[in-house]
């Protein structure tokens, strides 16, 4: 019987094919039990384990230690819908450390570690709903690393997250996100093209609509143009892609000023898109604070007035270190 790492990176079809006919009946059937009541006698525990959680207002942010020593940090998110029902969405980290340098991110400050497996990526989903007991109905990958900078196995994880055999998340439940890599966009649009992946969901962090201001925030501006990265934004939306989720963390005195939703309306323009107002939410040692709620909604009517839709992203889990750019480990 294959390693549980071959079991959990690899979609239904693919192991199947590994073990191949007359086992591939028995395989997909192991397959399908152990991520469905999360154990199953054929496969060996995977070595990993959740060494600490930290809870805040129902968010949730466990510490997952891998078979190396290397740790990644995921979060639980309860997020009430329209409709009043809750849903758990869990944020996953797709490197240890991060590559990017985006002055405004905890997990910055590490640097990249190392990049997960498809393994390790599906294993946090794994400990969330079979350890945690977590009923994970959306998946967004927003945790720790740059998805882009590590798509081959991102790309292979949510395969395995879509199969109805495996964690039967729909596709149209799991958002990537990305600091801007124009050319991993291009490759997630051609995988979107796949056969029941139309639905997945792109969201770009843009944080400011002029290069000099997102060039001292985000590095990676220097490499990939504002212009560039608007083009694959384009490339994704002609292909058949879903609006895009234009990320905007308000750091206060930094990209906040008066002309910049005037700045962002016109990059985003013919733009199917919907802003996420981010708050600004301090790592250790920050330079900023956190923005003033009054300000936070001035900008948001002010994004509105533009003609662009427009809601703020709730703060969850501020108080253990588990909100939007917070994640990192020592």
């Amino acid at each position: 019987m294959p390693h549980p790492d071959l079991l959990l990176g690899s979609t239904l079809e693919g192991w199947v094919r590994l073990d191949d006919a007359p086992h591939g009946a028995e395989a997909a059937d192991i397959y399908r039990r152990y991520f469905r009541h999360g154990s199953h006698a054929a496969v060996p525990g995977d070595g990993r384990v959740i060494t600490s959680t930290l809870e805040d207002d129902g968010t949730t942010k466990f510490l997952l230690k891998h078979t190396d020593g290397a740790e990644t940090e995921s979060v639980i998110m309860p997020i009430k819908g329209r409709s009043g029902r809750i849903r758990h969405t869990l944020c996953l980290s797709s490197q240890v450390g991060c590559a990017m340098g985006c002055t405004f991110c905890q997990t910055a400050t590490m640097g990249r570690v190392r990049q997960l497996t498809a393994a390790e990526i599906i294993a946090q989903w794994h400990h969330a709903t079979h350890v945690l007991g977590a009923a994970i109905t959306n998946v967004v990958f927003m945790g720790m690393g740059e998805p882009m900078d590590n798509l081959a196995a991102v790309l292979t994880s949510i395969e395995v997250l879509v199969d109805h055999n495996a964690a039967a998340i729909p596709p149209s439940r799991v958002g990537l996100s990305t600091v801007g890599h124009a050319e991993g966009i291009r490759q997630f649009t051609r995988f979107m093209q796949r056969p029941g992946m139309h639905q997945v969901r792109l969201a770009v962090s843009v944080n400011a609509a002029d290069e000099e201001t997102r060039s001292s925030i985000m590095p990676i501006t220097r490499a990939v143009s504002m212009t560039a990265l608007r083009d694959s934004m384009q490339e994704w939306i002609e292909a058949g892609g879903r609006p895009i989720l234009i990320e905007y963390v308000l750091i206060p005195g930094v990209n906040d000023h008066p002309d910049a939703p005037d700045m962002l309306a016109e990059w985003l323009s013919d733009l199917p898109c919907r802003v996420n107002v981010i708050p600004y939410n301090p790592k250790v040692d920050s330079p900023w604070p956190a923005p003033d709620e009054q300000d936070v909604k001035a900008f948001i009517d002010a994004v509105s007035l533009r003609g662009l839709p427009v809601n703020r992203r709730r703060t969850m889990g501020r108080g253990v270190m588990a909100a939007c750019g917070q994640l990192g480990v020592s």
